[in-house]
């Protein structure tokens, strides 16, 4: 048996909704990528405590259960899996994977139990259903009722808004109520955000371009709150996936994005990126709400109880210390004005394009981010108003398209270098040649050609060809004499315009269009 165990089309359950992804299993940790986020879950091998083998839904499924009290749920495997993963498991992790029935009776009378962040409702000792407390948004009590509602995700079809829970009205051996008690384990594990407490800083006043507006930041040890004039947002830490810090193109202001998954909501209007606009000359000198130790001891070194500089930097440094990601940067792409982006325009507005080392991400309306694993291919395209400029497109492997378009001409032979080193499949290899004459333009592939220029070219040269020649079509109205044709022509068109030009004539259309008509 190999070092490593691999699996495609992994899927886990988010919010109600599906997200496929590869999963890896190895000696020091088991790996999850889901496909549509890049989002990694890694579990370190001594922390994997238990393991169980299910039927589910998707074919078969894989229960792992931590040390630290985490639970993780990954479906799509087949049944011929079992026996190497069970010797893998056993080999590696020293951990025994059980198989376990799910039970499917019906029944609604069970057992409630809390295993880390679990709710497992069982029936004769096999689960009926299981509830991530870190989906629950709220929890309430009533008379021997538990309520408990669910965060809702935009990408599923049908969202599960609320469960209610009768809990019989005996009291506990400590004569506790068993409803409080049930209330206090969803609420200890749910994702419940409420500002209690002091922040640990506050910023004032700053600029946010997505959602528009200046906003108070306060942060909170587990969530982020955006306090506005018109809205408010708490924005949990978990919900961050990536944290971007990139230069403007004066070289004067800085943009801080935040990616967020769940987005956060204004309206109908779903909002996946929080931009910040920063001036590089802003100061800021900011005190803790914590003590050195404190300071210290939570976050390791990554932050100073009294910290001063530019404002950007204080941001970025205590963002990035409570969301505990990194914070990526642009990498050495150098434009032709020597800037690290792109001025372009994608939809109706103008912006910039970023390349960054793993992906290309473009500021600021609307907000887009593409990773280079989920790019099938880019195109080089002909400008649409001038030849001065040309279109950028990118199209994904879900069949999305993506163009970036007015970039200067002068910008192509890096942009085209760079794409070309991150060994991005290039869909009209030929066009970089095609570029050095302003006749070379292209918005297919080599072996395809246009159709509608090869048209236009091709009626040109008739134009051209055709000026003096009887047989073009398009001459023929201006050409048209009907005293010196007299054959193969419409009758009615010939009386009429004999009719209409007899008054400039000197008569002699007349007596041919009446000689006509005798013929007639």
């Amino acid at each position: 048996m190999g070092d490593t165990l691999e699996f495609n089309d992994i899927h886990t359950e988010l919010k109600g909704s599906w997200n496929d992804g590869r999963l890896r299993f190895s000696k020091q940790s088991v790996v999850y990528k889901s496909h549509k986020t890049g989002k990694v879950d890694s579990i370190p091998a001594p922390e994997l405590s238990a393991a169980q083998w299910r039927r589910v839904c998707l074919g078969h499924g894989i229960k792992l259960a931590t040390s630290t009290g985490l639970v993780y749920r990954y479906d799509g495997f087949r049944d011929t899996d079992f026996e190497k993963i069970s010797a893998f498991f056993k080999t590696n992790y020293k951990v025994e994977l059980a198989e376990k029935d799910m039970c499917v009776k019906g029944w609604n009378w069970g057992t409630a139990k809390f295993t880390g962040s679990l709710l497992s409702f069982d029936v004769s000792d096999s689960p009926v259903f299981e509830i991530p407390l870190s989906s629950v948004s709220q929890c309430a009590t009533g008379k021997n009722e538990v309520t408990v509602e669910f965060h809702q995700n935009d990408d599923a079809e049908v969202s599960l808004m609320e469960v209610r829970f009768y809990v019989p009205p005996n009291t506990g051996d400590d004569g506790s109520d068993p409803v409080e008690a049930f209330a206090q384990n969803v609420l200890s594990k749910a994702d419940v955000i409420q500002a209690t407490g002091d922040a640990v800083c506050v910023f004032k006043e700053l600029q946010c371009l997505t959602p528009r507006g200046r906003y108070d930041i306060r942060i909170y040890p587990t969530f982020l709150h955006l306090h506005g004039k018109t809205f408010d947002y708490k924005i949990p830490y978990t919900t961050v996936l990536r944290l971007f810090l990139l230069p403007h193109k004066d070289q004067r202001q800085m943009f801080f994005v935040i990616s967020l998954d769940p987005p956060i909501k204004q309206g109908q209007t779903r909002y996946h990126f929080l931009i910040l606009l920063f001036s590089k000359d802003e100061e800021l000198s900011l005190a803790l709400n914590m003590s050195e130790d404190e300071v210290e001891k939570r976050y390791e070194g990554k932050l100073s109880k009294n910290m001063s500089g530019p404002l950007f930097e204080i941001v970025s440094r205590v963002m990035k210390a409570l969301v505990n990601r990194k914070i990526t940067v642009p990498g050495n792409f150098q434009g032709h004005s020597r800037s690290q982006c792109i001025t372009c325009a994608y939809k109706a507005s103008s912006g910039l394009l970023y390349p960054l080392e793993r992906g290309f991400i473009y500021v600021h309306k609307p907000p887009v981010h593409l990773r280079f694993e989920e790019i099938s291919c880019v195109n080089f395209a002909r400008g649409t108003t001038t030849t001065r400029s040309f279109d950028f497109e990118i199209e994904t492997k879900q069949s999305n398209q993506y163009t970036f378009s007015n970039i200067e001409r002068e910008e192509y032979g890096k942009l085209f270098d760079f794409v070309n080193a991150k060994k991005l499949n290039i869909k009209n290899r030929g066009f970089k040649e095609g570029m050095k004459g302003a006749d070379g333009y292209s918005d297919s592939d080599e072996d395809q050609h246009d159709a509608y220029l090869e048209r236009m070219k091709e009626e040109g040269k008739i134009r051209e060809e055709g000026d003096g020649s009887d047989e073009s079509e398009g001459d023929s109205d201006e050409s048209f004499n009907p005293g010196e044709e007299d054959d193969d022509v419409p009758e009615e068109y010939d009386s009429n315009a004999s009719e209409s030009d007899s008054e400039a004539d000197d008569g002699d259309s007349e007596e041919e269009s009446s000689k006509r008509k005798v013929c007639d």
